[in-house]
Order: structure tokens, then C-alpha cells, then sequence
């Protein structure tokens, strides 16, 4: 399929703004340039609360989303925000938070974790696991049922939600029902067919964002740990059921679909789909992008199936 003509239009408009050299740009400057714009009433929910979350010689922030209708005790979902573990936070993501919690019918809570290169791998990581484990053990406080659990991320978040569910197997953590993988980071391989045919820059990510990114993440790109670069992992069995969405036009496309087959080949349960003419970060670009937000809600129906 053709680039979706919403998307066009959206990089026609990306395309005035001045080119980033990433040779250069620092992770404060590329942070400014990347402040979240208002382009119209966020989707409604319920309820939404921020809250500070007291962790091991630490305090993160987080934002608790209920939605319309959800119930006594409803299920709870872990959400983290991409932006290629250096920029992105409770801002940047609150529009598609809300749009999952609608679509799943769980509460959601939204982990703003530090951020790379202030923080490395694996501090981004703690954060987002002991978000979890607050989570579960501030369970009556939320409201929430804590025997129903999943974790969502797009981009940098679905590389750190597949992280979490693979550390709560091996910590003996918090049981999960399923993990939404939304066009997640997951190899620092560039040499990929879609980061060859998609990484010029004409679609949003580009191959050098993406060095840019993995070089202020972690110490050893050429050798990234296998909680980093998920498609290196040796041992993917029972782990949850999981949801991962690529875009047609993304670099990161094959290293989702090469992950999602790898959890399948460890015998977990995997629903894969390519959003036809889309790009990287469609699912945070729905405001401006209509023809993204079926994906979404897709995505969340199957959450709501998993936590049911």
C-alpha cells in the first residue's frame, strides 16, 4: 500500500520544520524540539491522577488513567512511553494513554522513567519493573485488580514493556496476561531491509535517530545486552501472550516482526499486524493522523480479551 494520505500530509508538514544533524544535537536540545503539541481535546476518561512513585533510592513520577465504565476493580495495564529512551514523557504520550485505556477498558498507569543518557540501560528498565511491582503492592490504593495485569509501550516503551515481562518471569514477578508491543525497539541491527528502504528520513525515523538513540542508551551498541536488543534473547518461553504492531513504512518494522516470530518459535502466543501506510509513531499521532486510531483500538480490544 501507498503512504496513508493523512501521514503525507503530516511529514509535508514535519518537512518545514529546520533538520536536526544528530551528529551534533544534544539530548536537552533534541528534548526542546520535541515538546508535545495541543491539536485538540485529549480523549476523555474517567478519571486521571498524577502521582509520584516512591521507589528503591528513587522517585518517578506516573499518571493513573480510568476509563468510562471500567468497574469495580478493573484491570491494569503498564504503560511506557517511547522516544527512544531519551526524550518523551507524561505529555508527549497522555493522548495515547487515554485512547488505550478507552479501547482496553483497564486502568492504565503511565511511567514517566528517567531518561537516557542521565540515566542508562538498565536504569530506564528498574524503573519501569518496579513501577510494576508499586503497582501490584499499592493495588487496593488504585483501585485496581491486581491479579489482571499487562504492560504496553510503543516504540522505546515496547522494548521496555517486552523487557518487564521478561524480568517478571525470571524475578518471579507480578503474573502478566499480555504485552502490547506497539512498533517496539528491539535489535540495533541498522542493516534490516525496512531500516535499508525506510531509514533515509522521508518517514519520520531514520536510521540515524535510531544510532543517535541506542549510543545515548547503552555503552556497547555493536554488543547490546539481550534486555536491550530483545531479539537476542536466548529464552523467550513463558513469557506472555503478546500483541505487536508494526508500521509498513517504519525502519523498526522487521525487528518487531523478527521478534514476534521469536516469542512464537518459544511457543507464546503472538497477534501480529503491519498497519498498511503507516509510520513510525502513528500510534502517538492519531490527533493528526484519524486513520491511525483503528489500530489502536484493535490493539486495546485484545488487551480486554487478555484481561478479562
Amino acid at each position: 500500500m501507498t503512504l496513508n494520505p493523512q501521514v503525507e500530509a503530516l511529514l509535508g508538514y514535519l518537512a518545514q520544520m529546520p533538520p536536526v544533524d544528530y551528529a551534533t544535537v544534544t539530548p536537552q536540545a533534541l528534548r526542546e524540539m520535541n515538546k508535545p503539541m495541543q491539536m485538540g481535546p485529549p480523549p476523555a476518561v474517567a478519571q486521571v491522577r498524577d502521582l509520584t512513585l516512591d521507589l528503591a533510592g528513587r522517585t518517578i513520577g506516573a499518571r493513573f488513567y480510568v476509563p468510562e465504565g471500567a468497574g469495580e476493580n478493573p484491570p491494569l495495564v503498564l504503560f511506557y512511553h517511547g522516544g527512544g529512551w531519551v526524550i518523551g514523557d507524561l505529555e508527549s504520550h497522555d493522548a495515547t494513554a487515554r485512547a488505550l485505556a478507552r479501547a482496553s477498558g483497564a486502568a492504565v498507569l503511565a511511567v514517566d522513567y528517567r531518561l537516557a543518557p542521565e540515566t542508562k540501560f538498565p536504569g530506564p528498565l528498574d524503573d519501569c519493573y518496579d513501577a510494576l511491582l508499586w503497582a501490584v503492592a499499592h493495588a487496593a490504593d488504585l483501585g485496581i485488580d491486581a491479579s489482571r495485569l499487562g504492560v504496553a509501550g510503543d516504540s522505546a516503551g515496547g522494548n521496555l514493556a517486552a523487557a518487564v515481562a521478561i524480568r517478571a518471569r525470571d524475578e518471579a514477578g507480578p503474573k502478566l496476561k499480555h504485552q502490547l508491543l506497539i512498533y517496539p525497539v528491539a535489535d540495533a541491527d541498522f542493516g534490516r531491509e525496512s531500516y535499508v528502504a525506510n531509514g533515509g528520513g522521508a518517514y519520520f525515523l531514520s536510521t540515524a535517530m535510531m544510532q543517535w538513540f541506542w549510543a545515548h542508551y547503552v555503552d556497547d551498541v555493536a554488543a547490546p545486552h539481550a534486555l536491550a536488543a530483545l531479539v537476542r534473547h536466548d529464552d523467550l518461553t513463558g513469557l506472555p501472550s503478546a500483541t505487536v504492531l508494526v508500521a509498513q513504512y517504519d525502519p523498526l518494522r522487521d525487528e518487531g516482526l523478527a521478534y514476534a516470530e521469536a516469542l512464537r518459535a518459544a511457543g507464546v502466543a503472538v497477534d501480529t499486524e503491519e498497519a498498511p501506510g503507516m509510520i513510525h509513531g502513528f500510534a502517538s499521532m492519531f490527533e493528526a493522523v484519524p486513520d491511525a486510531l483503528p489500530f489502536i483500538d484493535r490493539a486495546g480490544a485484545k488487551l480486554k480479551a487478555a484481561l478479562a
